[in-house]
């Protein structure tokens, strides 16, 4: 294929600009996304409809044009909010649904909430899909496969987005080809099937049916939709990745490579005076070609090892007396960044999160048999306790690059707390916790100017398009985290895999030979321990 037919062209837009005014904005008389109440199916002739620019919810899409459909309903007393973001330049489109309360008791039953329901002219079509990130040299692998009448059914792992398959799809059709992007941190499910050439899609969170209190509010996953047309499936990848790097990342990670030196892993022991002493032996020259310093693990006080500190968001003095603002300000005086390790969500009992949390009802939930408690961004409380003290560390730290872990299953901790705080509720604690998660993020960014969000996640299990939104990935897989035989040919096989969909990852940079480097050569790189070099 040709770099100009891989272009988005005219006849790429026209098929997104009428499928957006067909079915995106009800001119056929239908809508794309599907709802009950108390078993009844949402029929948009019974709502009365209005446009606005000025909601409740909403975001800024650069490249984008968004609006938003508010759709009320007087004797059901809800709100159906449909913000929706057309990329004329990239034949992309892409919505969320929201359902508020307005009345002054408990609404019905909301179930089978689809952000997506709806059938699509592509013809005949293949399927393009790629294996998530499960710590294997396949991790990312992409897989082709005929669409059928047999519905293929995609979901996360365990309330982790991108373990088991990567919310991405290209569906390349004999009529015209689209991209399905997902964006939802937590169980989404899409299924897809096909009859009389005609692709079916549905997409919603899997598992939610629960009433809302008056004023509570849900939302549905995020989907977008690209469209192309050509005989070659290359074109579609092209055109999701371009719509990724225009308007997706944020800006300032699109705009430059980084390379970064760890200066203290998991396991490090040596003191702030140490570090310095060492990186005072370093050539500038090394400093020129990179850009940041990377702690990882273990900053902070710990019992056995880093997993069992997690929740003790204060530096451990008896290794860094002057805190860690000490190197940060070492690194800024190179021109550098400072990368730190967070896993905020994650709660250790003993800790300080763990003994804040237990004085508050409902804020962590906890579920029997595992260590692990889980700090409840659903309780909005908590959410602001969370946000202002860890708002705060970062600043006290000197953090440039915050680098956000997250390294147990959450699916069982949201279903306690459905049974446990929310009156047996399906899904609304998910609902809620992945809403103020984004929450959290983006009022790190609006109060940290700059400030870049590395998605780790156990390596590259949060890579949804909501994530996408608003962080990138610097470890994109656990393999890397030790020495594999085939290690460099799965790194090679993971670069070419995520690349379809995402363009900007990165992992080790193993400098023994070559082969190794090469190997390795990504957009973001951590360089291997106190900036090991290879001459060329």
């Amino acid at each position: 294929i040709t770099a100009q037919e891989m272009s988005v062209n005219q006849e790429d837009n026209e098929l997104c600009r009428k499928w957006v005014e067909s079915v995106l904005l009800g001119e056929s008389g239908e809508y794309p996304f599907t709802f009950k109440i108390d078993g009844e199916e949402f029929n948009h002739k019974d709502w009365e409809l209005d446009l606005t620019e000025s909601p409740d919810y909403g975001s800024v899409y650069q490249g984008g044009q968004t609006d938003y459909w508010v759709f009320t309903n007087d004797d059901k007393k809800l709100e159906v909010t449909v913000e929706t973001t057309v990329f004329d330049k990239n034949a992309t489109c892409q919505w969320t649904v929201y359902i508020k309360n307005t009345g002054k008791s408990n609404s019905g039953i909301i179930s089978d909430f689809y952000a997506l329901d709806s059938a699509f002219e592509t013809g005949k079509a293949e399927l393009y899909y790629s294996m998530g990130s499960d710590t294997a040299a396949s991790d990312f692998s992409l897989i082709k496969k005929d669409l059928s009448l047999i519905k293929k059914t995609f979901s996360a792992n365990d309330g982790k987005p991108t373990e088991a398959y990567l919310p991405y799809f290209n569906i390349h059709g004999e009529n015209y080809g689209m991209i399905l992007g997902i964006g939802w941190t937590g169980q989404w499910e899409a299924g897809l099937s096909q009859r009389t050439k005609n692709t079916k899609i549905t997409v919603k969170q899997e598992n939610f049916e629960a009433y809302l209190l008056p004023g509570e509010s849900v939302r549905s996953p995020q989907v977008s939709i690209s469209f192309y047309k050509n005989d070659n499936a290359l074109k579609g990848f092209n055109l999701f990745r371009n719509w990724v790097m225009d308007c997706v990342y944020p800006k300032n990670v699109t705009q430059n490579t980084y390379t970064v030196m760890e200066v203290a892993g998991p396991m490090s022991t040596r003191t702030a005076d140490e570090i310095i002493e060492i990186l005072d032996g370093i050539d500038d020259s090394i400093y020129k070609q990179t850009d940041a310093f990377w702690m990882d693990a273990g900053w902070y006080n710990y019992n056995e090892g880093w997993y069992d500190g997690v929740g003790n968001w204060t530096v451990d003095t008896s290794r860094y007396d002057k805190g860690i603002s000490e190197l940060s300000s070492y690194a800024d005086k190179k021109g550098l960044g400072h990368v730190l390790w967070y896993e905020p969500e994650r709660i250790y009992p003993g800790t300080h999160f763990h003994t804040v949390g237990s004085e508050k009802p409902q804020w962590l939930i906890t579920v029997d048999g595992e260590d692990n408690i889980m700090w409840n961004l659903a309780n909005e409380d908590a959410l602001t306790y969370y946000c202002e003290y860890l708002l705060n560390s970062l600043k006290e730290n000197g953090v440039t690059i915050y680098r956000q872990d997250f390294n147990f299953p959450p699916l069982k901790y949201w279903q306690t707390a459905d049974q446990e705080f929310y009156d047996g509720r399906k899904g609304i604690c998910e609902n809620h916790y992945v809403t103020n998660l984004y929450k959290f993020l983006d009022y790190l960014t609006d109060n940290i100017n700059g400030l870049i969000i590395d998605n780790c996640a156990s390596g590259g299990k949060r890579l949804d398009l909501e994530m996408t939104y608003r962080s990138i990935a610097f470890w994109r897989s656990d393999y890397n985290c030790s020495f594999h035989p085939d290690l460099f040919e799965a790194t090679q096989s993971h670069t070419y895999g995520i690349s379809f969909w995402l363009p900007i990852t990165g992992s080790s940079l193993y400098m023994q030979d070559e082969y190794a480097a090469r190997s390795d050569i990504m957009p973001l790189m951590l360089m291997d321990f106190y900036s090991h070099t290879h001459p060329d």
